[in-house]
């Protein structure tokens, strides 16, 4: 019986002497995250070259050639402007 008290009293001097487990504490950290870009579809036009009739004149051949530049240099233009507006996102800060 004298055993038993002793061990009794030794397992509960062990438990007193426990460390509370402290309360978690939550840390926010912001992480850049990469993002695929994807301006959308970007649509050919309908060149004016396409359009023309095979055996057309030389003067309406000339001047689908011409609208067909300005159509080119306008294409070109949205396509550029999709390519920034992913390098302007893609920068960090």
């Amino acid at each position: 019986m004298k055993w038993l008290m002793i061990i009794m009293v030794i397992g509960l001097a062990g438990c007193a002497g426990r460390a509370a487990v402290p309360e978690p504490v939550y840390v926010e950290v912001k992480v850049p995250v990469q993002v695929p870009c994807d301006p959308g579809a970007i649509d050919a036009p309908a060149f004016a070259v396409d359009r023309l009739p095979i055996g057309s004149s030389i003067d309406k051949q000339m001047r689908a050639l011409r609208a067909e530049r300005h159509q080119r240099i306008g294409y070109e233009k949205e396509l550029k402007a999709a390519v920034d507006s992913c390098r302007a996102t893609a920068k960090p800060g």
